[in-house]
């Protein structure tokens, strides 16, 4: 009797299994998972270690283990892992003696791509303390925000941003902040040289008893996003995330030999975490870039040998756009890790450049499930598994696009979409994918917090974001909801182009939104304003107090005037043709 229920069970789970065994991505799908356990049981490790194994600590090994090898590459000249660790050790010692810091504070850093970047972080990680990514495009109102809600005491900036401080510096003084400038002298009171002084420190190594008290729940960074609504948000990333994040190297198969290839800025977490903590990780040489050339990219590529490259949508789409040439395949680059590129543009990429694994993620900063795509289809960011589903409780939800809102049953549950069916993404809050939030932002925070999802009592991150699951599994990414939109790479705020908008004189209200322009990846900021009653739309000042407060990427190109409640005149005028704009006033008394 036994014997035959065995048959027939073993008949019934036959045909799955042929499936599976049969599925052409079974193979990619096992290798995948066994990646990803046996990372998950080194940072189990890491986080059972007293004291906790940073990304410092693996740095620090790094170095004793290869000193020599060449670990930045910039603009023709190269630094070692000796010599990094050296220089990060001049800074920590500097910082400790003029600036007073020790374990636990913060310390904002305000600079572009360069090698110093890497080594005052790792002198700030030497002392205990956690660093601040502030975006060098920001200004004014942003700068202030993104500084002081982090809560820290110290800013250093690059010598280029000077001026970007000075115009804040009165405030910062307000409030009792330490300026240091990476600069040799500088004449402006309030604000130090740093530069001497670390020249003059001693380069010895710090004892590790000054961060004796991390562990893997520490700050280790604050990343800013734009997420949802209003001025950027401090995304808290601690130690152990930044171990998750950096894996993501080791997870497309980026082994020790490879030489990474960094263009984006590192104040965002896929230049820093994925970029250059997952370098160290793999202990490997990074070519690291100021900013993106696509006339220079695969020359560099060429030059320093580089095998993994990062991009997002518009870097492929950029590339392609270049002359084609008859090199265009003699490079060695054999991984691409980065997100937001379009299938056609992906199929472009590869037939023109050569037969790269592109590694398509999808993740947030802050997030608490996030996807990769570690096989060769084109056009999707991940693909479901059940090892990844059970580490990371995640589902897709209907939501109700007019009503931005998750669509709920009669008991006040959300309902899981279809297979096939685009859905908001959604992962639960767990010990293990915890959701830390924002600092200095409790209103935010629980905003991003969805609670009775699947039963009365659960408590879920919102990711704001729509995504699809095929029926062969794999995850497609569908579209943003929510007062957010990207361009250029870059999430954009449309409440905080909003206020910068109503801050002109004549500009009663405004509703900000991405639109879509073709050959474009992302979305392109429009600004529909209304004009006060009784005053004419001054382009000349909407440009100036745009230009002023809004990094490049967020300043809305199109701008729809409504001129009155009861008279509605819709006009698009592309914003960044200044002589248009000045024209406006004159437009308007022309058609009265």
């Amino acid at each position: 009797m036994y014997i035959w229920l065995t048959i027939i069970a073993g008949l019934a789970v036959l045909p799955f299994l042929l499936k599976t065994l049969f599925d052409p991505y079974f193979g990619q799908d096992c290798s995948y998972i066994f990646r990803a356990i046996k990372l998950g049981i080194r940072l189990q490790k890491y986080k059972k270690k007293n004291p906790f194994y940073s990304i410092l600590d693996c740095f620090l090994d790094t170095v004793k283990k290869q000193p020599n090898k060449t670990f930045l590459h910039f603009e023709g000249t190269s630094h070692s892992y000796i010599e990094v660790d050296k220089q990060s050790n001049k800074v920590a010692r500097a910082l400790k003696t003029h600036a007073n810091l020790k374990e636990g504070d913060t310390v904002a850093l305000f600079m572009g791509n360069e090698p110093s970047y890497a080594w005052i972080w790792l002198g700030l990680a030497k002392l205990g303390c956690a660093t601040a990514l502030l975006n060098f495009n920001i200004r004014s109102k942003s700068l202030l925000h993104c500084f002081s809600c982090c809560g820290a005491k110290v800013i250093i900036a690059a010598a280029e941003l000077k001026e970007a401080v000075e115009e804040v510096l009165p405030t910062l003084k307000q409030q009792g902040i330490s300026v240091y400038l990476l600069s040799e002298e500088c004449s402006v009171e309030g604000i130090n040289p740093l530069s001497e002084h670390i020249t003059q420190a001693s380069d010895t190594p710090l004892s590790a008893d000054l961060r004796a008290n991390i562990t893997s729940k520490s700050p280790a960074l604050y990343i800013y996003t734009s997420g949802t609504t209003g001025l950027p948000k401090a995304a808290l990333v601690t130690q152990e995330r930044v171990w998750t994040a950096s894996f993501i190297q080791a997870v497309s198969g980026v082994t020790s030999e490879d030489v990474f290839y960094i263009n984006l800025p590192l104040y965002h977490s896929a230049g820093f975490l994925i970029g250059l903590a997952g370098a160290i990780e793999r202990g490997i040489t990074v070519v690291l870039r100021r900013k993106f050339s696509a006339s220079q990219f695969w020359e560099d590529c060429r030059k320093h040998h580089v095998t993994v490259m990062q991009y997002i949508g518009e870097t492929m789409r950029y590339l392609c756009n270049t002359p084609m040439k008859d090199n265009e395949k003699d490079h060695k680059v054999r991984i691409a890790i980065g997100n937001g590129v379009r299938s056609d543009i992906w199929r472009e990429f590869l037939n023109r450049f050569g037969d790269v694994a592109v590694r398509e993620l999808y993740a947030a900063t802050e997030g608490n499930i996030g996807f990769i795509n570690y096989t060769s289809k084109i056009g999707v960011v991940g693909r479901v598994n059940f090892l990844h589903r059970r580490i990371f409780p995640y589902t897709l939800i209907k939501f109700d696009i007019e009503k931005e809102e998750p669509v709920r049953n009669s008991k006040g549950l959300c309902i899981q979409a279809m297979k096939g069916e685009a859905g908001l993404l959604v992962g639960k809050i767990t010990k293990r994918s915890p959701f830390v939030g924002y600092a200095g932002n409790d209103q935010q925070t629980e905003k991003k917090r969805l609670r009775d999802v699947l039963q009365k009592g659960d408590l879920y991150f919102n990711t704001g974001d729509l995504l699809r699951i095929d029926e062969q599994n794999f995850v497609q990414f569908q579209d943003r909801v929510g007062d957010t939109f990207r361009w250029k790479g870059e999430n954009v705020a449309t409440t905080e182009v909003a206020d910068i908008l109503t801050m002109v004189d004549c500009i009663e209200e405004a509703n900000v939104y991405g639109v879509k322009v073709e050959g474009h990846e992302g979305r392109i900021g429009m600004a529909a304003v209304k004009v006060e009653e009784g005053k004419e739309f001054d382009g000349a000042s909407t440009f100036s107090q745009v230009a002023s407060y809004l990094p490049a990427y967020a300043r809305p190109r199109f701008i729809r005037i409504q001129v009155s409640f009861t008279r509605h005149l819709f006009l698009i005028i592309p914003l960044h043709f200044f002589h248009i704009l000045l024209c406006y006033s004159l437009f308007l008394k022309l058609i009265k």
